[in-house]
């Protein structure tokens, strides 16, 4: 069981996965109030010596710009044709009617909800993925949601380590509002083609 201390700096690495390590530990540090890193000391040498940093998969920039691609940057809320208030990079958790949301907020929502979808892809797959393979996991699983990559034909054929039939399962997730949307029917192609390489 991860340790609040490990919560925060997974948290922090998947928000802020650009940054040095030297980085996250001294934000790390001031958010839980651990007293400031000494001068030449390595990165995280305040966690216990049984309860080393976990390294965890994390999606890459690849991934990110594919879901910005398809999400699109909205400034105003809509409704989508899953008929949910959105906004900002396909936010939907707080979007409610008439809100407006600068780029570098909408930046921050998509930190903030990129982390919920990796843990989500992290949990419930349980055979190894790589890096192409996870971010388009995360990428489809931001789009149709938790609960439905949850109880999906793809998730189950890929814990049974059936990784060809999973990418084929990609492009069954084309409908949105009951409608089959050309729209996602690319989105699908291009994260079945990242998925397979």
């Amino acid at each position: 069981m991860l340790t609040k201390q490990q919560r925060v700096i997974n948290a922090l690495s998947a928000e802020f996965h650009l940054w040095e390590d030297e980085q996250l530990d001294d934000f790390a540090r001031e958010i839980l109030e651990v007293k400031p890193r000494p001068k030449g000391a390595p990165p995280f040498g305040w966690l216990l010596p049984d309860e080393p940093r976990v390294q965890q998969q994390v999606i890459s920039q690849t991934g990110i710009d594919l879901i910005k691609k398809w999400e699109g940057f909205r400034s105003r809320s809509y409704l989508c044709p899953a008929n949910k208030w959105t906004i900002g990079y396909g936010h939907t958790h707080t979007a409610k009617p008439n809100q407006e949301i600068t780029l570098s907020g909408a930046e921050k929502l998509l930190g903030q909800d990129l982390i919920v979808y990796e843990e989500a892809v992290r949990n419930l797959v349980k055979v190894p993925l790589n890096q192409n393979q996870y971010d388009a996991l995360v990428s489809f699983c931001f789009n149709v949601g938790r609960g439905a990559f949850s109880q999906s034909t793809l998730l189950r054929v890929l814990n049974e380590s059936n990784y060809r039939e999973a990418a084929v399962q990609f492009s069954r997730w084309v409908h949105g509002g009951g409608k089959k949307l050309p729209g996602l029917v690319k989105r699908r192609g291009e994260e079945r083609r990242l998925f397979l390489l």
